[in-house]
């Protein structure tokens, strides 16, 4: 795995909680696995806007890999495990995971305008 300045922050956040305005919270999971071709960075991770309730309104992780809309053919073409769901229907769009930090400042940025969005 690369060397990468965020990547010990992530692992750190594991299991924290962060709250939010509006009653909003963070959920932050994080771990290291070993590198195969869908998760080539070696890490696991779950990061998840909720709302005050509970349900997720947005997130990023790599869990499951995206499925592709049935309009396309994606026959042997490997399919996005890093993506980010947008809002609370999203089924998931592909996220160019470079680093952990890169992660970590495009998910509090996103966690930031939904909040915004909100209060309006």
């Amino acid at each position: 795995m690369q060397s990468d300045a965020g990547l010990e922050a992530l692992l750190d956040l594991d299991g924290y909680v962060i709250a939010q305005d509006l009653g909003c919270w963070v959920k932050v999971e994080a771990w290291r696995v070993v590198a195969t071709p869908e998760i080539p960075h070696g890490i696991r991770y779950s990061l998840m806007l909720h709302e005050p309730y509970g349900k997720r309104i947005m997130g990023y992780d790599n869990s499951h890999a995206i499925k592709p809309p049935k309009k396309f053919k994606y026959a042997g073409q490997r399919l996005a495990y890093d993506h980010k769901h947008r809002h609370i229907a999203d089924k998931g769009v592909p996220y160019e995971f470079r680093d952990a930090y890169q992660l970590l400042a495009d998910f509090f940025k996103e966690v930031d305008r939904v909040l915004k969005e909100m209060e309006l």
